[in-house]
């Protein structure tokens, strides 16, 4: 009998809920941690809507005072420690090959060891044990977080060889390895490394969530600079070059849109935050799109607009995201149809 390979769905196909692990007095938003709040609650009932959320938290019962003037049914809070919220890294990642969902369970280990994240690493599991999924959960014992891969759910995967190959993930494995892994976990045998792409500021050696997305199976956007003396300009140029060349697995060119550049944005001791649009979150009938209090805001909403003519664009101001080198699309982790128990 023929192996039925699990298959890595796209962000667009249906969906049953989105997680967030909410900010707390002991994480890194703690010197801004109200304002962060405020931007989890914001995109939260964004989403409400639309599909059902999971927030995992380590106090429900003060979670669930700031949604006190919002009712929905769609909301299910679970109480679990973390060391930080990034559920886009630490969160499951579903895959279905046809007849069977599982979620699987990678290792998160803070981005290469640049953080504690032994709670984070755990919370997949908790929610296994308390019983949020309804299909099964495989552990699998190699460094991956979701926010460095991105799929058509047609077979073709982009990765980016900063962050795949850095020596504090899975230092003994080769990209021959890493590409076989890919395959038995993902069913991607079209799979991309780029070369070129990153962001100042950004903590995650560059994860493709960041630089490039695909929005439907045949479509990619991806961060542009048009600014000649901005430091990012030749790299995403190169990057750009690389995204030309790429082919979906039928041998046909992906059609590409660039997405608007934001001025500038910095930190408080003057260092670059990376603000990207590329960042946004596709769910059931939306596109939740993170902007900064930036003149390109709204071309981004236009851009997308243009992209997803079928689906609602929601801005939703994610300025206090990127001073913690994260934006929108890092704090969610989408679950597909059928696989959670709510």
């Amino acid at each position: 009998m023929k192996k039925m390979f699990y298959r890595l769905p796209a962000e667009w196909e249906k969906q049953d809920a989105v997680q967030f692990t909410f900010p707390h007095a002991d994480s890194d938003w703690k010197l801004i941690l109200e304002d962060a709040i405020q931007v989890f609650i914001d995109v939260i009932i964004a989403i409400l809507p639309f599909e059902k959320v999971i927030v995992v938290t380590r106090d429900i019962t003060k979670t669930k005072s700031y949604f006190k003037d919002y009712s929905s049914s769609n909301l299910f809070f679970y109480e679990i420690d973390s060391n930080d919220t990034w559920a886009r890294d630490h969160g499951g990642i579903t895959v279905s090959n046809g007849m069977d969902i599982k979620i699987l369970d990678f290792t998160f280990n803070g981005w290469g060891l640049k953080f504690d994240a032994k709670k984070d690493n755990l919370i997949t599991e908790k929610l296994h044990l308390s019983n949020a999924f309804k299909v099964p959960m495989e552990k699998i014992d190699f460094v991956l977080e979701g926010g460095a891969i991105e799929t058509n759910g047609l077979g073709t995967l982009i990765t980016t060889r900063h962050c795949m190959q850095s020596p504090n993930r899975n230092p003994s494995f080769s990209e021959e390895q890493i590409n076989n892994l890919l395959f038995q976990s993902f069913g991607t045998s079209n799979i991309y490394w780029l070369n070129h792409g990153y962001l100042a500021g950004d903590d995650t050696d560059s994860h493709i969530d960041t630089l490039v997305r695909f929005c439907n199976p045949t479509t990619l956007a991806y961060v542009k600079c048009d600014d000649q003396q901005d430091e990012h300009y030749e790299s995403l140029l190169k990057m750009e070059a690389e995204l030309m060349k790429l082919v979906d697995m039928n041998g046909n060119a992906f059609h590409l849109v660039p997405l608007p550049w934001p001025d500038a944005c910095f930190a408080g001791d003057g260092h670059r935050l990376p603000a990207t649009y590329a960042n946004f979150l596709i769910i059931n009938e939306a596109v939740i799109l993170p902007i900064y209090n930036v003149k390109q805001d709204q071309e981004a909403v236009n851009v997308l607009t243009s992209i997803f003519p079928d689906r609602k664009i929601i801005p939703v101001l994610c300025r206090t995201l990127i001073e913690q080198h994260g934006s929108l699309h890092c704090i969610t982790m989408q679950y597909p149809e059928g696989s959670i128990n709510l």
